[in-house]
């Protein structure tokens, strides 16, 4: 489907009425709870952990938030520190997550996917979209980096696709990773400026959420009509399905967003995938 491109503080009703009719349309990705092709060699099954601290510097010298609570991504300057990325990603391809506990195990699966689109990106950059980065396979989006087998791990070779469908989302069943993972696009939850670890991901994810559906780009209400960010088609099963969607976004909303989508009849659904450059 082509890409629908959002304006920061409006949605048209031209765009409103496309992404209401493309949303049968629009192909979902399988429900999480259909684990039949899930890589189980990697549910976690001890109690290990992995110290994320080379990836948190990364992180703080690259997120750059703005007054609307978006982060953005400042490639120039992370392109300067490539290096740093590629060694904290030398390490974790180098670690062992079977043998993590769950909470660890989740932590590392989702700054192992952030990491890695990061590198993807800095290898490319400048480019006004991950989507043109074609490594042979985009997945349900037609193009992109998704499905290439570029990473190794415990001598089995993975995508990023096979991370998020095959890994965090079976294995993990937890529909608030969607705000944690990153794929640099304008229209992705934010980029945490921390890495993730099993003491924090709770609190990351949940502030993910937040700046997510209080942001135009996740949740935009205009009078009687929701625009709403296409992860919720995309991922509708993990949120309980479309009927559950309004409820979910009410639970992390400002009060005032919260009442305006509880007012509104309608939904429609859009995507930006322009790179969440600075």
């Amino acid at each position: 489907m082509e890409t629908q491109t959002l304006t920061q503080a409006h949605i048209s009703r031209r765009q409103l009425i496309l992404g209401s009719a493309a949303l049968f349309a629009i192909p979902l990705m399988p429900d999480a709870a259909s684990a039949a092709s899930a890589l189980t060699a990697f549910t976690p099954s001890g109690s290990g952990g992995f110290d994320h601290s080379a990836f948190n510097s990364v992180l703080s010298g690259a997120v750059v938030p703005d007054a609307e609570g978006y982060n953005r991504v400042n490639y120039k300057a992370l392109k300067g520190e490539s290096a740093s990325l590629k060694a904290a990603l030398a390490q974790m391809q180098a670690a062992i997550p079977s043998s993590f506990s769950k909470a660890e195990a989740k932590a590392f699966w989702i700054n192992l996917y952030n990491a890695k689109t990061l590198d993807v990106v800095l290898d490319r950059y400048p480019v006004a979209s991950i989507k043109k980065i074609n490594l042979g396979g985009g997945g349900l989006f037609g193009s992109g980096p998704w499905s290439a087998k570029i990473l190794n791990l415990e001598g089995q070779e993975l995508s990023l696709d096979d991370i998020e469908h095959r890994i965090l989302r079976p294995l993990f069943n937890d529909p608030m990773a969607h705000y944690a993972l990153n794929c640099a696009s304008y229209s992705c939850p934010n980029l945490s400026a921390s890495a993730f670890t099993a003491k924090n991901s709770a609190a990351l994810t949940r502030a993910g959420a937040e700046a997510y559906i209080n942001h135009p780009r996740g949740v935009s209400v205009d009078g009687a009509a929701i625009t709403a960010s296409k992860i919720y088609t995309w991922y509708g099963a993990d949120f309980g399905g479309k009927s559950k969607l309004k409820a979910h976004w009410k639970k992390f909303a400002a009060p005032q967003k919260a009442a305006a989508i509880d007012a509104a009849r309608s939904v429609g659904f859009s995507y930006d995938w322009r790179l969440n450059d600075v």
